[in-house]
């Protein structure tokens, strides 16, 4: 109760600063420095949150190092608030009663009965986790790169933003050069490159960056005619030059001449998202680091990543709510269903199909988000996405799986020198109905960068390779 309501006092404290900052936020552009009052603001809004992740830490620790009695209690938590045709469950707290009772549903199973009615799931993360996945991400980010969270020292160009939870104000603000939560993705490029000064660039998902970027060289003079007359703020024509010559020099190595003091780029792992930060790091943002406060698989499950400064797909799976279960993945044919296992019973270098129960419904949903086992925190699991089930070629049955296919494509492309791969597709002929009279074989779409001036021989190349997957 006492730290509820120290909360409370802090909060009252900086809403209080609301009016005059909101003054001084107009004014901002009119001046290089911030007031100092804007200064104080950000210094407490800061210190506070910093707090709060270290609570968070604190909590983390505790419940990793007894994953056990964490998952538990969420059991326990879920039987008490279940809703629906598996409420007898409640007076049950066994994990063995739990799976007996309660059989493994499909994603596509559960949307099936959604759609009807039948029960009620939901793909948000849920809250808790997300809350722990942005506060503990914003200080791992602040303990590698501590010049990120000062006052103009990032920008989000999407309109989604890569955090997991938007924090109320202030804290959803801290160092943001422009209004988060705006819907105009124009506006918010915008504001980005007024900004020479960043040091954080953040976008919802790699995927939407690498859009913002290919937008950015369409239709960079238009841009940089904004810029120069204005269109928002104050015309600055010098920053309109900058960015004509920057773009002139070409897409490799973009964003460090537009922000020279830029250091990470901030997304979302969702998932399939590897093309999309390889193609980044290999031309437009070459030589900055990448970092994913979190993993978020399709049902809603939260993987914390607390290494900014380690390769990029790192995850801790929490023992807290929601409640994971791992499902083992199986080479050839299972003779009979696999059980699923919790988190302290993970192996390294073992890969799981991550099983989520539903709090409302109780429903065990196998989300098809496969992931390898690459190490251990406390006792909970750090794994590494691989991909997802269900997405597989066969034309004559041979069960080619997503992995093996962007693997044996990306060994291709390597073929033709300089060429970079931005995204791709890949359906078997009998779905497009195109074999006209050949044998059935896959039809491979790519998004390519660097193909110009190939020569006759490698041009030649580019049918045969694709054919040949």
């Amino acid at each position: 109760m006492l730290l509820l309501l120290f909360l409370l006092f802090l909060l009252l404290f900086l809403l209080l600063l609301l009016p005059p900052l909101a003054v001084l936020q107009q004014q901002r552009s009119q001046g290089p420095r911030l007031s100092w009052l804007a200064g104080l603001q950000h210094r407490v809004a800061w210190g506070l949150l910093c707090w709060a992740a270290a609570w968070q830490q604190w909590r983390l620790e505790q419940r990793t190092l007894h994953v056990g009695q964490s998952q538990q209690q969420v059991l326990r938590w879920y039987l008490k608030r279940a809703q629906g045709p598996r409420c007898p469950l409640r007076g049950s707290t066994d994990m063995s009663a739990f799976r007996n009772h309660l059989p493994l549903t499909k994603a596509s199973q559960a949307q099936k009965e959604e759609s009807e009615g039948q029960l009620s799931t939901s793909n948000q993360p849920h809250g808790e986790a997300s809350v722990q996945a942005t506060l503990l991400g914003l200080a791992a980010l602040n303990k590698a790169y501590p010049e990120v969270q000062a006052p103009g020292g990032k920008a989000c160009v999407t309109p989604t933003s890569p955090w997991p939870h938007r924090l109320p104000w202030p804290w959803h603000a801290l160092g943001q050069v422009s209004s988060p939560g705006s819907k105009d993705p124009d506006a918010l490029l915008l504001g980005a490159l007024t900004s020479p000064g960043l040091r954080a660039l953040e976008a919802g998902t790699a995927v939407e960056l690498l859009d913002v970027f290919s937008g950015l060289e369409a239709h960079g003079e238009e841009l940089a005619e904004a810029i120069a007359a204005g269109n928002p703020g104050a015309p600055l024509p010098k920053r309109a030059a900058e960015l004509r010559e920057a773009l002139e020099q070409g897409p490799r190595g973009l964003a460090l001449r537009l922000w020279p003091k830029l250091q990470v780029v901030v997304t979302l792992d969702a998932g399939g998202q590897a093309e999309a930060v390889a193609a980044l790091g290999a031309l437009w943002c070459q030589g900055l680091d990448f970092f994913s406060p979190a993993y978020a698989a399709s049902g809603g499950a939260m993987g914390l990543n607390l290494w900014p400064e380690q390769p990029r797909g790192l995850y801790v799976l929490p023992p807290g709510a929601p409640l994971i279960e791992l499902l083992p993945i199986k080479e050839g044919p299972q003779e009979e269903a696999a059980t699923t296992i919790l988190l302290a019973e993970a192996q390294k270098d073992k890969e799981y199909e991550l099983v989520l129960t539903d709090r409302t419904s109780l429903t065990r949903c196998c989300l098809g988000d496969v992931v390898r086992v690459v190490g251990a925190y406390n006792q909970c699991p750090v794994v590494t996405f691989i991909g997802r089930l269900g997405q597989t070629l066969s034309v004559r049955g041979e069960d080619i799986g997503e992995d093996m296919f962007s693997e044996a494509l990306g060994r291709a492309v390597r073929q033709w020198p300089g060429a970079k791969l931005l995204d791709h597709g890949c359906v078997e002929s009998s779905i497009l109905d195109s074999s006209g009279g050949s044998a059935p074989h896959y039809e491979v779409f790519v998004a390519l960068r660097g193909l110009r001036n190939l020569s006759e021989e490698h041009r030649d190349k580019l049918p045969i390779r694709a054919a040949g997957l």
